[in-house]
């Protein structure tokens, strides 16, 4: 039953935010905001709502586990898997100069993360602090945009314009109903996570990095295979810079401030120096302008595998029965 529960809740917070987004681009449209702006904003936050409603809700019902486990295992699933397996399918070549550029801010926002979650907690002035860097970011990449003519947010916008309400009162619609979804979501993933996690034998922080941070990054990998089926791998390099600088900045920063969170000593004693391994990874990838080819993409998905098997069977540092 809580298996089901947490299926119900994926397929609920999957469908209520794209519910979300599609009606608050509506309406920013229909108020007049400029396409460059829609797609730095409302899509950009739109489609990392379900992570940010689901951290929430873990840490005001006190399991912070799954919290930082979502935004974690989620920053490891997608370098490792919605790099990889795109990658498995067709060779992936991107622009090195801007790769490498979002590689260095995902890593500094790394980086600061792991120095501000070091002391075991995430305060509220900590929260603020990864917002306000994530700010400086978005701010900084809409300029250079506006500057140099960047295409990529018309053309995320045309997506979602595709089916999107055309009236006032059923875009208001839409966003009702993907808030509402939302939080109903949220609460049915976070609420199936703690049974299984009780039943099972396993600690939250694991359940949150390995169910519930794979289910949320599954949006991502679908966008992925079906760009790479296109030959369009690059849109995964993209997707995963885009969304694990959110991920630790937007999602955790947030959190915070609604609810400050202890950081499990697993987390930071194993899993947060996983992530910034993986995250370094892409570095001499991009240095050496090299397409990620399907030698590469295997290795990726091997080690994620591995990842998943050392999180229970004790290879972590903290020991966890295997789901039955």
């Amino acid at each position: 039953m809580m298996y089901l529960q947490v299926a119900a809740g994926l397929v609920i917070l999957l469908v209520c935010g794209e519910l979300l987004v599609r009606g608050s681009v509506a309406l920013a449209e229909q108020m007049g905001v400029s396409k460059l702006v829609i797609g730095f904003t409302v899509i950009a936050f739109g489609t990392s709502a379900p992570e940010l409603v689901v951290c929430i809700q873990a840490a005001i019902d006190g399991v912070p586990g799954i919290a930082f486990g979502n935004v974690i295992g989620s920053n490891i699933a997608n370098v490792l898997l919605v790099i990889g397996v795109p990658a498995l399918i067709y060779p992936i070549v991107c622009d090195t100069r801007s790769a490498l550029r979002d590689s260095f801010i995902m890593i500094t926002a790394t980086l600061l993360f792991m120095v501000l979650a070091w002391n075991g907690t995430i305060q509220l002035w900590q929260g603020a602090l990864l917002v306000g860097f994530l700010a400086v970011i978005v701010l900084r990449s809409y300029f250079r945009a506006r500057k140099e003519g960047d295409e990529g947010a018309e053309e995320a916008l045309e997506e979602y314009e595709q089916n999107m309400p055309k009236s006032l009162p059923f875009s208001l619609l839409f966003v009702f109903m993907g808030l509402a979804g939302l939080i109903l979501g949220s609460h049915l993933l976070v609420e199936g996570a703690e049974v299984i996690a009780r039943i099972a034998g396993v600690s939250d922080e694991i359940i949150g990095l390995t169910l519930v941070a794979l289910g949320t990054s599954l949006p991502e990998l679908a966008t992925s295979i079906i760009a790479a089926f296109r030959h369009h791998g690059d849109v995964a390099i993209g997707n995963v810079l885009g969304s694990n600088l959110f991920n630790i900045t937007g999602i955790i920063g947030v959190t915070a401030i609604v609810e400050p969170m202890t950081a499990p000593a697993q987390i930071l004693h194993f899993d947060l120096w996983i992530m910034l391994f993986v995250s370094l990874l892409m570095v001499p990838i991009f240095l050496s302008k090299k397409p990620i080819g399907r030698v590469l993409g295997g290795a990726f998905c091997i080690a994620y595998v591995t990842y998943i098997a050392a999180q229970f069977y004790g290879m972590s540092g903290v020991y966890a029965a295997p789901l039955n």
